[in-house]
């Protein structure tokens, strides 16, 4: 696998910079939809909203049809099932979901752009990009990823610097 070239170590270390953000807006972003899933598909069936009716912050309850059985919310399409929700004003749970469904996009392209720079194989990026959607994966990949290019950045240029010294 070819090297990076030294010239790009600049690139590189902002390119880590964005990608260390990323993930951990990402993960954060990952924790509040999954907090949110679980209130509106457990049985406590409630969204949160802010403003409207309740005030600031608020729970409001998620109508279930009728024909709904438990196992029905996991299946494609909920094989049926309606869920209606009863509050008004800004739905915050939706706009969590959106929120991290868009910084998700951002946080690949901060994965791209560190795994084409590293000039790592393609199933490393794959692990990067798993990072935002398996909770909690992203902190301990953000840690992993910027010791290793850390590290590897600090060798090269302790490894060039000796070469250099050694041609004078």
């Amino acid at each position: 696998m070819p090297q990076p070239k030294l010239a790009t170590f600049p690139a590189i270390r902002g390119a880590l910079k964005f990608y260390q953000i990323a993930s951990v807006i990402t993960g954060v972003g990952l924790l509040l939809l999954l907090a949110e899933m679980i209130l509106k598909y457990t049985p406590l069936h409630v969204e949160v909203f802010t403003g409207g009716s309740g005030g600031l912050l608020w729970l409001a309850p998620v109508i279930v049809g009728a024909d709904c059985q438990w196992f029905s919310l996991f299946l494609p399409g909920g094989s049926g099932c309606e869920l209606t929700s009863a509050g008004d004003g800004f739905n915050l749970s939706l706009g969590i979901l959106v929120a991290h469904g868009w910084f998700y996009v951002v946080y690949l392209f901060a994965c791209f752009r560190i795994w084409s720079l590293m000039r790592w194989r393609f199933p490393r990026f794959i692990m990067l990009a798993l990072g935002g959607i398996v909770p909690l994966l992203s902190f301990f990949m953000e840690a992993r990823v910027a010791r290793e290019v850390k590290t590897y950045l600090a060798e090269r240029e302790a490894a060039s610097a000796l070469i250099t010294e050694g041609t004078r």
